[in-house]
């Protein structure tokens, strides 16, 4: 065979050849399980900071707060028009506008931000404002977990929802009572981080596991040539930088490929019926019958009515059909010992069920000991 189709070469040669296509072949499927270490993992103390602030957003086409029922609308007013040099104080009970709403800013302040830097800022509301289309939010001051002022916020809101009312009924799409401002906050003060004087850089997995860990610490010692890093716990692989190039170096790692290991994992999801196992997963050898009892009852009630010139009564005629479906063609199936997860997945599709019966089922085989895995519902 190997003559026939290389002619112009030697049997040897046409073997070598051969296993070289297969192995070009079976390279990016090798590849493929492979990721990079910037995809599994985080260099600790590189993270984004969560911002928040109270503000007020104008301009609303009579969708704002009832000042009346907002309390904390109609003070916020009075003291922004107080600071502009308005006295609202003795008209206080004659505010009655609902162009106003009081609301939540929220931003995640990046790692590495300057000040100056743009960020952006999402804006919901407090009271009983049902539309903020159209509306802009004065300047607000946005907090950090120390209570430190870290950005500022102002512009007008998109909320990209339709929102449509009439004498009869309504319209809605989307949510009008919050919405974004792309690029509404400016920073004004920066999170100190020393990313090159660090003598030592931790990466935190993402998806904690001793052997990945592992596998990542082995990777970067490969690299650096030497024992440069040691996996301290599951999430932890600590790196000695010995005066390199903090940036230059951790750049390089993050290159770095490694074939991330999983634990044997069932997750059900009952409100969606939705189920997903990892590769790892192995079921011990099992048996499996499942069926369920249906009663089906049809009523197709007849009218009955007497002939031409006669006396009788027209009259209604019960019709029942009673049908039992107990499902007895169903028999028993058998997954045996240690399959792989396209077996199991095939052998539960041949018992001919559907998700939600297949929970069931994969509750069961947990139960009974034989899925060796872990089987987290939620």
């Amino acid at each position: 065979m190997a003559t026939k189709h290389c002619p112009r070469m030697s049997t040897a040669r046409c073997v070598v050849a051969t296993l070289l296509l297969i192995l070009l072949i079976l390279l990016p499927s090798v590849a493929g399980a492979q990721v990079r270490i910037k995809d599994i993992a985080d260099v600790e103390g590189v993270r984004d900071n969560q911002l928040v602030g109270y503000g007020l957003v104008v301009g609303l086409n009579g969708t704002g707060d009832r000042l009346r029922s907002a309390v904390f609308t109609r003070q916020s007013l009075i003291g922004v028009l107080e600071r502009l040099g308005v006295n609202t104080r003795d008209q206080e009970r004659q505010l009655d506008t609902r162009n106003v709403a009081a609301v939540m800013v929220t931003a995640n302040l990046p790692p590495f931000s300057r000040t100056g830097s743009r960020i952006d800022i999402a804006v919901s509301t407090l009271g009983d404002a049902t539309n903020l289309t159209g509306g802009t939010l004065l300047v607000t001051p946005l907090l950090g977990a120390d209570g430190e002022v870290y950005a500022v916020a102002q512009g007008a809101i998109v909320t990209g929802a339709v929102s449509a009312r009439g004498a009869a009924g309504s319209v809605t799409r989307g949510v009008p009572t919050a919405g974004r401002i792309a690029n509404g906050a400016t920073v004004e003060r920066e999170i100190a981080f020393r990313f090159a004087a660090t003598p030592q850089m931790r990466l935190a997995l993402r998806n904690p596991d001793l052997t990945t860990a592992r596998r990542i610490a082995a990777a970067i010692n490969r690299f650096g040539g030497g024992n440069i890093a040691t996996a301290n716990d599951p999430r932890t692989v600590t790196i000695n930088m010995n005066g390199r190039d903090a940036v230059g170096f951790l750049a390089e790692i993050e290159q770095l490929r490694v074939v991330p290991d999983q634990m044997a994992r069932v997750v059900i999801e009952e409100a969606s019926g939705t189920i997903v196992m990892g590769a790892n997963v192995r079921v011990s050898t099992v048996a499996i019958a499942q069926g369920n009892l249906t009663i089906r009852i049809t009523e197709t009630p007849q009218v009955s009515q007497p002939n031409a010139l006669s006396n009788g009564e027209t009259v209604v005629v019960p019709r029942t059909n009673v049908e039992v479906d107990d499902q007895s063609e169903r028999r028993l199936g058998i997954l045996r010992g240690g399959v792989t997860l396209e077996e199991l997945v095939r052998g539960l599709n041949g018992l001919g069920v559907g998700p939600r019966d297949l929970i069931t089922i994969l509750q069961t085989i947990k139960a009974a000991g034989a899925l060796q895995a872990e089987l987290e519902v939620r």
